[in-house]
């Protein structure tokens, strides 16, 4: 059975300023990418077009069709990357109406179950989506036809048909790019050579070479992103690891996510203690800096200073987060981790500046990068439920008062650290089986 492998993305600098005439060659190639991705957007972002972006071989066939490579003179290895490019884009867009479509439907009181029991099963059958929008008839195979006459029943499909397309009407958006920052290139587009890289340019048999920081090579799609205002570039590759196990890593652990110490084990240690330190002094200055900008807005130089600082502190906190999350992983040697699937950030309070310090709270990127480094180790990670999991007694499952950082319960006389007694019952609820999929 081969080994199981995940994918991560490297980076690769250039070494040196880029000439003005070389960044200027790549940004023809970044210019006409983007005016490629606009009329894939223009042209098949739209209802009428809805049923020929799967699997996309129409959307590539019309492009050719178009002309339009050779009225750029766009070379081949750029132009059907962005076209694919786009194509990704005008999914993830529809996948978004969707979601917000589903929200809706969940909402609307007018609606019986049944009806949004039906309007459920058209969003999730393509055929039948394509099909109301398009105001044409549902044609379906003959399972899913028997299954879709049991949701539909008696119901007024029309009714439901017209508000479906109002909602759809309402919030699917036609995309458009309006910024340069870089290009796809596929694997014929470039090539490395004395320590950097060679990379083709709309003019035939030149390339502009770029020395790189490093000498590893990449056979992949790339992506190439330009920083003209600083003359470099950086590259982004995909690279494919092997996944790691550790036979050591047995046990089955809790963990609370906080805004002050990062992780609170189930087993009561703490991980990234300084963590509150860093978001607060990041937002202190992020508070400073906007205040002072507002106040001088009109002589005020630039932003390059507050951004090239804005990404020293971020890449500062990141780093951080990173080295608690190995020593965390290393120290608990998990072989299954169980944490609660956290709310979306609700509206801000009265106080701007504890406002600004919860906005500062790194919780997406710290989920995202253990999740991707228990993929690396072989490690699961499962979320449980999380109602009125910080007020239960690990003890007795009685509800208790927390005040400060302390959980007391009445009913047992429990006492503890209020984020140990909720690690502790993520742990309880993950044994339980009482995780979300």
């Amino acid at each position: 059975m081969p080994q199981e492998k995940i994918c991560k993305t490297v980076r690769q600098y250039s070494k040196g300023p880029v000439s003005p005439e070389d960044m200027r060659k790549l940004q023809e190639i970044a210019e006409d990418c983007r005016k490629v991705k606009n009329y894939v957007y223009d042209r098949f972002g739209g209802i009428k077009s809805l049923s020929k972006i799967y699997p996309g071989y129409t959307v590539q066939n019309e492009m050719t069709a178009s002309k339009l490579r050779e009225k750029l003179g766009l070379p081949s290895v750029y132009f059907y990357l962005a076209v694919f490019d786009a194509l990704a884009d005008i999914k993830s867009q529809w996948n978004r109406t969707k979601t917000k479509i589903l929200q809706l439907i969940g909402a609307n009181e007018n609606l019986t179950r049944e009806e949004k029991h039906y309007l459920r099963f058209i969003l999730k059958v393509s055929n039948a989506f394509i099909a109301v929008l398009n105001q044409e008839p549902i044609e379906l195979t003959e399972d899913i036809r028997k299954r879709y006459e049991e949701v539909a029943g008696k119901l007024d499909k029309e009714k439901l048909h017209r508000y479906l397309c109002r909602q759809v009407r309402k919030y699917h958006v036609k995309q458009h790019a309006e910024a340069v920052t870089g290009f796809s290139a596929a694997e014929r587009a470039y090539r490395y050579g004395d320590h950097g890289i060679y990379l083709s340019t709309k003019q035939k048999r030149q390339r502009v070479f770029v020395p790189l920081t490093d000498n590893n090579q990449y056979k992949s799609q790339l992506y190439i992103k330009l920083y003209p205002d600083q003359n470099r570039i950086e590259i982004m590759a995909p690279v494919y690891m092997s996944v790691r196990s550790y036979e050591e890593y047995t046990s089955c652990i809790g963990v609370s996510m906080g805004m002050f110490t990062m992780l609170t084990t189930s087993d009561g240690r703490f991980y990234g203690t300084k963590l509150g330190d860093y978001e607060a002094g990041y937002a202190e200055w992020i508070r400073g800096q906007t205040a002072s900008y507002n106040c001088n807005r009109r002589d005020n130089p630039g932003r390059k200073k507050y951004l090239a600082k804005k990404k020293r502190l971020e890449e500062q906190l990141h780093g951080y987060i990173n080295h608690e999350l190995n020593l965390f992983l290393q120290n608990e040697k998990p072989r299954r981790i169980y944490m609660v699937k956290l709310p979306k950030p609700g509206k801000g309070g009265n106080i701007r500046k504890i406002n600004n310090q919860v906005n500062m709270w790194q919780r997406g990127y710290i989920r995202s990068r253990l999740m991707q480094k228990c993929k690396e180790q072989s490690i699961e990670l499962e979320e449980v439920l999380g109602k009125d999991i910080s007020r239960e007694c690990s003890c007795c499952k009685a509800t208790g008062e927390t005040k400060g950082v302390s959980f007391h319960c009445e009913s047992c006389g429990y006492t503890a650290d209020k984020k140990v007694n909720a690690a502790r019952n993520i742990l309880k609820r993950g044994l339980e089986g009482k995780v979300i999929h």
